[in-house]
């Protein structure tokens, strides 16, 4: 029996017809998303649709998708120098994010990013979302390596955005903060907002949003302590800000607090963050999908350092 999916008709999809909708949907042709609505596998609000029909908005989609192939990882050519494929499908893309490149295009921004890497490099992702970052779920800093999904089918781009708005995806970091932390295992509950006299930067404040991290001392060096971060939610620089407000800011984070010499010491030239694990139900089969990453070379060797001296 073939696995059916339940959404919101996308924004970006009222109006189309039927087989031209589930084709974006689902990352399949528009033939075989005829086909899909002629063997009655279409519904909206219950009732059958043909492929020539038209998706209103605010209506309820019921898809029953057709049944593939095992997918798993594979190779493709690197979307732009140190950009890693991790995983790849009709319904997303896993990338090993290196440091330097940003997740989209932003004001002020003119480096490489992963939505221009990707284009380039002949992949198709989601036109749901902002122009300049369809198929954009999550982010990443552009100062901060690690796993981000993409999502390459309308579907995915729904499901994906609304498992990370309900917080069942699970994020986990690996962070460098300076000096020892206090308690080994802990949990940081501080809303952050902008800060109030520092453009681009974030702060712990009053009237900032709900932001919890979790987080678990993996190693004690000298100098600073190795944590692994689980983030409850998502906000921007949430790991950078909340470190800092207990006086424990990420080695290599000038932005944020940090020893301009310690960060010498270590030959770090940004943040010691990496998003290391990526776990979330897959948006078509609704199975469990997870992916990890290992540390960059500039990580592990300011680590080294660190393990290996003191303070200066």
């Amino acid at each position: 029996m073939s696995p059916t999916r339940t959404l919101p008709v996308p924004e970006g999809l009222s109006g189309e017809r039927v087989d031209v909708a589930l084709a974006r949907l689902l990352g399949v042709s528009r033939t075989a998303a005829a086909d899909i609505a002629a063997g009655g596998g279409v519904r909206l609000d219950g009732a059958m649709l043909g492929k020539s029909d038209r998706l209103t908005p605010g209506g309820w989609l019921e898809v029953d998708l057709p049944e593939r192939p095992g997918s798993g990882p594979v190779t493709r050519p690197e979307p732009i120098p140190g950009m890693r494929i991790v995983y790849d499908d009709d319904h997303l893309v896993v990338v090993d994010k290196p440091v330097g490149v940003a997740a989209h295009p932003s004001p002020g921004w003119t480096g490489p990013t992963v939505v221009s890497g990707l284009a380039g490099a002949g992949y198709q992702i989601a036109t749901s979302g902002p122009p300049e970052r369809q198929g954009i779920v999550h982010r990443l800093d552009a100062g901060t390596s690690g796993l981000m999904v993409v999502a390459k089918s309308e579907l995915a781009y729904s499901v994906l955005k609304r498992a990370f708005k309900e917080r069942t995806v699970d994020k986990v970091y690996h962070a460098l903060a300076q000096g020892h932390l206090e308690p080994t295992v802990g949990t940081i509950d501080a809303p952050i907002g902008r800060h109030p006299s520092r453009d681009f930067r974030f702060a712990v404040t009053s009237d900032g949003k709900p932001s919890v991290t979790h987080y678990e001392v993996l190693e004690m060096l000298p100098s600073a302590t190795l944590a692994e971060v689980h983030l409850e939610t998502g906000r921007t620089h949430q790991i950078r800000v909340h470190f800092s407000a207990l006086r424990h800011p990420l080695v290599g984070d000038l932005t944020y607090g940090a020893d301009p010499r310690l960060a010498h010491q270590a030959q770090l030239q940004r943040q010691w963050l990496h998003a290391m694990r990526l776990g979330f139900a897959h948006p078509a089969t609704g199975e469990r999908f997870e992916a990890t990453s290992e540390y960059p070379s500039d990580l592990r060797h300011a680590l080294g350092l660190l393990r290996e001296s003191g303070p200066e």
